[in-house]
């Protein structure tokens, strides 16, 4: 079946180009969406990944160039993203130049220590909507998410919490926003344990805030990966599969990693051949015009 990663990064743990290249092959993906990060290096934690600098000059962890590289050398395997800190003054205009000049499809991984529903993230998602491209946002609450021993931070979090994604959704409502992480996942079900565990793997409780965003919300799509998307879906194999089949049409294959996991949960599912479609390549080619 033919596969889009809707989210993964250049260099991200040592992945090159060439390695890149070769993981894609292997694990049968045909297309994959280059996500740069543009967030200080003193500002994440990648550190405890097991992650490094960029080793160009500057202190961007991945900074959109090594986007333009990794895409330049295969256009026909990559399609670019891209996503500026709205903080720093000039963002909509570099998202535009982006769109305009490299073909930008995706304003991601927007992953910003900023509430996301501050006025100048509203005015970047609201340019995006109007310019037909979809935002991919990083949710991060603080209270799951404490610094650890030596950490330059109390918390490290990303946008804020699952109601503050309600709020910017209310006022993007022309703008796709695909969510993405920790506390976006960790309300797939309707307990609380999203708000103090980064990622709890209890049994689902029915009526979870995801489950009541994507029925209020027509603007909201699932990035369904990495750790957070894998271990939510799986927490309730026989829900998951309701949900996908409830809203065919808002759930994403992505990796942000380079294993087959998610590829080999999903097809144990059982689902239908167009959902299947759909969440493999259809959702994302539909969000991006390809």
């Amino acid at each position: 079946m033919y596969k889009i990663d809707a989210h993964n990064h250049p260099d991200f743990l040592g992945m090159s180009f060439n390695k890149l290249i070769a993981n894609m092959d292997e694990q049968g993906i045909d297309k994959l969406c280059l996500m740069p990060w543009e967030e200080s290096w003193i500002e994440n934690n990648l550190s405890g990944m097991g992650a490094a600098p960029s080793p160009l000059s500057t202190d961007l962890v991945i900074p959109f160039e090594r986007c333009l590289s990794f895409y330049e050398r295969a256009p026909e395997r990559f399609i670019l993203c891209y996503a500026p800190d709205p903080r720093v003054p000039g963002a909509i205009y570099k998202m535009k130049s982006a769109i305009d000049t490299y073909g930008v499809k995706i304003c991601g991984e927007f992953k910003l220590r900023v509430m996301l529903d501050n006025p100048d993230v509203i005015d970047l998602f609201r340019y995006c909507g109007e310019r037909g491209v979809p935002v991919d946002l990083h949710l991060q609450n603080a209270e799951a998410h404490p610094g650890g021993p030596g950490s330059p931070f109390p918390h490290y979090w990303y946008g804020g919490d699952i109601f503050t994604l309600e709020r910017t959704l209310q006022l993007c409502p022309d703008t796709k926003i695909m969510g993405h992480s920790t506390s976006f996942w960790g309300t797939i079900s309707g307990d609380d344990l999203w708000k103090t565990k980064s990622y709890p793997r209890d049994p689902v409780v029915p009526g979870g805030h995801l489950e009541r965003l994507l029925e209020n919300y027509p603007n909201l799509y699932c990035d369904c990966s990495g750790d957070s998307g894998l271990w939510a879906l799986q927490r309730d194999p026989e829900y998951t599969k309701k949900l996908m089949t409830t809203y065919p049409d808002r759930f994403i294959f992505a990796r942000d990693c380079f294993t087959n996991q998610l590829s080999e949960f999903i097809d144990t599912l059982g689902l239908p051949q167009d959902v299947l479609e759909n969440f493999y390549h259809g959702n994302i080619e539909r969000l991006i015009g390809e």
